[in-house]
């Protein structure tokens, strides 16, 4: 008989925690059959490696599943409050371990981009003699945060988020189950409010499950055998916004936001604005973005794109969040929706490169000013056509140094606005 009463303080999210992988829900791609983690695991001979994802969809319990299928000791530690005084304690004891009993330890690490590369390297002579097996856990892209030295010596597998398909049985095998979960409760809940609570927990199952619990607590002190949509909306309060403003996530989600608008896909455009500015993004930060698209992709195809950004990073300034909000939307709307060019952005970037990588040519003589008299004797000025002089403004001075004569940097676009410098 199973302690329902000490069961029931221990968090439904831990309670749930799958024992095998045949309770385990989701990442079918490594755990299908002939997954590579489902394989390893049955063949009970681990190699070092990376579990990659982000929150809630398992990185833990998996790797407690795995190591469960040899015959090796087990360490788990947090990266949070552990250094390199616990990791040569622990490698110590992994050494003896070795020698007295021929079997290695699985070494768990949590938040293993939390270690700096003086931790990190601490691990390398271990993994590399095979002493223990090194199983890290991050939320972080390991190729950003885990050394390259460690890195080379593991392989990374990367958990998805989950979806609603995997959510939707965690929450309905948790409300039934009566052994850990809450079927004892005796409260129902259709599926239209159970996605509703996958929903709002943005791939997380830990939070799935947590407001579960709440939302069942909530019903039961109403006298309610049903979950409904006040408890519902009461237990998640709002949807779990993932987003790191130095992290994956923040570049992930401005490149969407740059090649939707690139691609004049405007309601996409829209919901990444959305997604960063409703996480607590920076808005000048945005905003900067919206000026550096305006010229970068748009140009002189629709001129008035620059002003226009520059107008919102000035409201973001002067009145601020969350009233500019409107001003961001209505830049990326008409950025979006603008004729697009990148020619100005090629052209300077060939500019660019031939300032760096050619010698630094003088600025012809007839190009310089000439304030005084011996500027003007040595040539200074000497044969300078004052443009507006000529029909169309226009002269065949060469203005370039002579070693770049005829290079031809901006190549005006057929779109928009842009098109009239064609045969100009």
């Amino acid at each position: 008989m199973f302690d329902t009463a000490k069961i029931r303080k221990v968090p439904l999210a831990e309670r749930m925690r799958p024992r095998n992988l045949d309770e385990f829900v989701g990442q079918d791609r490594l755990l299908g059959e002939g997954g590579v983690l489902r394989e390893m695991a049955a063949g009970g001979d681990l190699v070092s490696f990376i579990l990659w994802g982000p929150p809630g969809v398992g990185k833990t319990t998996l790797a407690r599943i795995i190591a469960a299928n040899t015959d090796s000791r087990w360490v788990s530690f947090s990266a949070v409050v552990s250094g390199i005084k616990e990791i040569k304690a622990v490698m110590a004891e992994a050494e003896a371990f070795m020698k007295i009993e021929s079997r290695r330890t699985i070494l768990f690490v949590d938040e293993i981009h939390r270690f700096n590369k003086a931790q990190q390297d601490a691990f390398l002579p271990y993994v590399e003699s095979g002493t223990i097996v090194l199983v890290g856990a991050t939320t972080e892209n390991p190729s950003f945060e885990i050394n390259s030295a460690l890195l080379s010596r593991l392989k990374v597998f990367i958990l998805d988020e989950l979806g609603l398909d995997a959510l939707l049985p965690i929450l309905r095998h948790a409300l039934d189950d009566e052994e850990r979960g809450l079927g004892a409760e005796k409260i129902v809940a259709s599926d239209e409010m159970l996605t509703k609570l996958a929903q709002y927990s943005s791939g997380d199952a830990r939070t799935a499950l947590n407001s579960l619990e709440l939302a069942v607590i909530l019903a039961k002190k109403r006298g309610s055998a049903e979950l409904n949509e006040k408890a519902i909306k009461e237990a998640i309060q709002q949807a779990v916004l993932k987003y790191d403003k130095d992290g994956e996530h923040h570049f992930n989600i401005i490149s969407a936001l740059h090649k939707s608008i690139r691609n004049s896909d405007s309601d996409a455009a829209l919901y990444w604005l959305a997604r960063m500015l409703e996480a607590g993004e920076d808005p000048m930060y945005v905003a900067r973005r919206l000026v550096r698209f305006a010229s970068e992709d748009i140009g002189l195809a629709a001129p008035q794109a620059l002003p226009q950004a520059v107008a919102a990073m000035h409201a973001v300034e002067l009145i601020g969040m969350p009233e500019a909000k409107l001003a961001l939307a209505q830049t990326v709307v008409f950025l979006a929706l603008a004729p697009k060019s990148n020619a100005v952005y090629k052209a300077y970037g060939m500019a660019a490169d031939d300032a760096h990588n050619t010698l630094q040519h003088p600025v012809p003589l007839h190009l310089r000013n000439a304030p005084t008299k011996l500027m003007k004797e040595v040539g200074y000025g000497k044969d300078y056509k004052y443009a507006h002089d000529f029909n169309d403004a226009k002269t065949d001075m060469e203005c370039l140094p002579k070693e770049l004569k005829g290079r031809k940097y901006y190549q005006p676009s057929a779109r928009g606005f842009e098109s009239k410098f064609k045969d100009a």
